[in-house]
């Protein structure tokens, strides 16, 4: 399976929402605050540079190890520093892919991080083009 990307068309209004004074432990529980001690915008705090941030929604598993689910919008910065370890959308045979970056051994690579089988790396070549660097991923989760 690929993963396949579609564009979306995103506009920014600015909302402040509440900002818990604490931070939520993922592991063993600790009493709640009900303090609300800041506000965030959460769009604003995945784009840093909104001209060059655009959002795609993501189909297919090969990114599921980094987090990167079937469904998931992600913004991709086109100013991002394309650096080892680092998740970008490419443009390889004149197909739109998402992976992750990788070097070994001097060569550049795609690396899918799906949890099976299935995938393999994809060499970057002269013709490959790194589109953008995933600067943050959106998820909606079920609450009914």
């Amino acid at each position: 399976m690929t993963v396949t990307l579609a564009s979306l068309n995103v506009i920014l209004v600015d909302r402040q929402l509440p900002l818990a004074s604490i931070s939520v432990p993922a592991g063993f529980p600790s009493p709640a605050g009900d303090d609300l001690e800041d506000t965030v915008d959460p769009i604003k705090w995945v784009v840093r540079h909104e001209r060059s941030t655009f959002w795609w929604r993501v189909s297919g598993d090969s990114l599921e190890a980094e987090g990167i689910l079937d469904g998931d919008l992600i913004a991709v910065d086109r100013s991002g520093r394309r650096r080892p370890g680092r998740i970008v959308v490419a443009v390889v045979d004149g197909q739109i892919t998402v992976k992750k970056l990788a070097k070994r051994n001097g060569d550049w690579f795609l690396d899918p991080r799906a949890r099976g089988d299935g995938y393999e790396s994809i060499a970057v070549t002269e013709t490959t083009e790194i589109w953008g660097v995933v600067a943050g991923v959106v998820r909606r989760l079920a609450i009914e």
